[in-house]
């Protein structure tokens, strides 16, 4: 029976992250946020997408319940993003006529109703003191890199940005300017500021985004949330104005370039749009890598591993299995690669007991984030082992 062994992962991949030479890509999706707490409760500081949606449409039933629920009734998988991308399709095409009760201007008002509601929601400020965001930071600042960071987001939420500013890490998000920063292609594109900046990119757009006067989008430097996008919903020519499209652009030009690690976590890959991107791009460049962190078993993480099963250079790690090099095979841990290795493994690795199996734990974006900012505590040296690969071969 085929089985793969996560000290021999996790060995190659700890000292790549330590390292600071490959160039290395987050995509963060919307369970990354969930693990965190608020203060003084035990509530998620921000819901994922499945918990988002439920409130909004609460919230919004007593005046629009019989319009949601036709538009849910017509979507194949509702959640929010969805229901938000139909409500505007609506609202641009109807006019006065009405369907589930609204005309264009009605479901125009109720697709701002759902953005408001969405910004109340992720309009969260992150928790003082250490969190997976700031020991994401600590692990970008930790060395000197050639190549910088990229983080490409589907959050609405600004906890990047805030843990970023908090260690006074400079980063670059697509805009500038001081009284209404614009939104620069061609700075994106060229990608050619410091290795120091990270880049911060919002690809569904952000709170603080918002239209001026020319119908251009800007950040507006408040809160408001009337600019929030799900791509793979909205017609051609939407997806192809600045910022999205350079933004989509950006992610294909990263996962072009030679030798690139772009790292998932929190992310489903339900998102068709960024998952056929990802999906060419990987064919198109063997060089590159995809290493995918997810939070649920192998069987239900099934738009991740479809791109795997295709794709030898990118890897799923759940908690139960991971599919490498396109094999899906259980988790057993084998000879620790250092004699130090133990507590290392505690890291990334639930041993379980009695009847309970072992568990792979970084999944888990708190996880995730605290193995990475721990990579460069220990200076060590893998065994010259045949166990011990580099997962970029997986």
């Amino acid at each position: 029976m085929n089985v793969h062994n996560p000290d021999q992962y996790m060995a190659s991949l700890r000292q790549i992250i330590a390292q600071g030479r490959k160039r290395i890509g987050l995509i963060v999706g919307a369970g990354a946020p969930v693990g965190i707490k608020k203060t003084d409760s035990d509530e998620s500081l921000i819901p994922a997408v499945e918990g988002l949606t439920k409130i909004v449409l609460q919230t919004l039933e007593e005046k629009y319940k019989g319009t949601l629920e036709g538009i849910v009734a017509e979507l194949e998988t509702p959640n929010i993003e969805t229901i938000l991308s139909r409500v505007r399709s609506l609202a641009g095409v109807i006019g006065k006529a009405k369907v589930h009760g609204l005309d264009g201007p009605g479901f125009k008002d109720l697709g701002d109703a759902i953005c408001t509601e969405i910004g109340k929601i992720v309009n969260q400020d992150l928790p003082a003191g250490t969190s997976p965001y700031t020991e994401l930071v600590a692990w970008i600042t930790g060395t000197d890199r050639p190549h910088p960071v990229e983080i490409f987001t589907t959050n609405y939420d600004l906890l990047f940005e805030q843990a970023l500013e908090r260690s006074k890490t400079p980063f670059f998000d697509g805009f500038s300017g001081a009284n209404e920063p614009f939104f620069d292609p061609s700075s994106v594109a060229s990608n050619d500021l410091p290795s120091r900046w990270v880049r911060l990119w919002k690809v569904h757009g952000s709170l603080g985004w918002a239209t001026n006067a020319k119908g251009e989008v800007i950040r507006a430097g408040q809160r408001q949330a009337t600019h929030l996008v799900f791509p793979e919903h909205l017609k051609y020519d939407q997806t192809q104005k600045a910022p999205y499209s350079a933004l989509f652009d950006r992610l294909r030009a990263f996962l072009m370039t030679p030798d690139t690690l772009l790292i998932a976590t929190g992310f489903s890959f339900a998102d068709a749009h960024i998952s056929a991107r990802i999906d060419e791009c990987l064919a198109a460049n063997p060089t590159a890598s995809v290493f995918a962190f997810q939070y649920k078993q192998l069987a239900d993480e099934v738009y991740a591993a479809e791109i795997a099963m295709r794709r030898s250079n990118m890897s799923v790690y759940c908690p139960d299995q991971a599919m490498i090099n396109g094999i899906a095979a259980p988790w057993r841990p084998g000879n620790p690669p250092t004699r130090d290795w133990h507590s290392i493994r505690e890291g990334y690795w639930s041993s379980g007991g009695g009847s309970t199996a072992g568990r792979f734990e970084l999944g888990s974006y708190d996880r995730l984030a605290r193995f990475f900012a721990s990579s460069g505590s220990t200076q060590y040296t893998p065994d010259q082992s045949p166990e011990v690969e580099d997962p970029e071969s997986a």
